[in-house]
């Protein structure tokens, strides 16, 4: 007759919680210095890793594209235009929502103004192209006046709603 198993005819493996594992060396300061290695050879290690750093000379900005001279001339233009109801410069008011420059110089201003109903609906564009048109190094100008996304107070740098008693 067969009879059912009991606990002793088991024998029980050895659980991965029993096993035993040593503890890795602690890290200690003497093994990270090479006791091969003089102070002048530390030393001109530490030059060749700062000659390449030291002999970079800083790369040309280029007059067209993103952050160039040429934007930020056409920007500083721009900054020289005052709204005549508000004693702050169109670009701090957050008119302008950008300013592109291309390989060929060309600018192309992107702007909107407080209301399509402002007094200076008709003029403000015109005076924007002519601006930038003047900066040095600008071929031709080009406005192009938008509504979307509005114009709001969100838009004014801290400058300006500080000049507004806003802040």
């Amino acid at each position: 007759m067969n009879k059912p198993p009991d606990d002793k005819d088991f024998i029980a493996a050895p659980s991965p919680a029993d096993a035993v594992v040593e503890k890795p060396p602690r890290a200690r300061v003497e093994d990270a210095i090479d006791p091969d290695e003089t102070a002048g050879e530390k030393l001109g290690r530490k030059r060749d890793y700062l000659e390449g750093f030291l002999a970079k000379q800083p790369e040309a900005e280029g007059a067209t594209g993103a952050g160039g001279k040429l934007q930020q001339a056409v920007v500083d233009a721009l900054k020289e235009i005052y709204d005549p109801e508000i004693p702050v410069n169109i670009y701090d008011l957050g008119l302008i929502y950008g300013v592109e420059v291309d390989d060929e110089c060309d600018v192309t201003v992107t702007m909107t103004l407080t209301t399509p109903h402002c007094p200076v609906a008709e003029t403000m564009p015109g005076e924007v192209e002519l601006r930038a048109a003047s900066v040095p190094g600008v071929r031709d100008a080009e406005v192009n006046l938008v509504w979307d996304p509005p114009w709001g107070p969100d838009k004014m740098t801290d400058e300006a709603r500080l000049e507004l008693g806003m802040l």
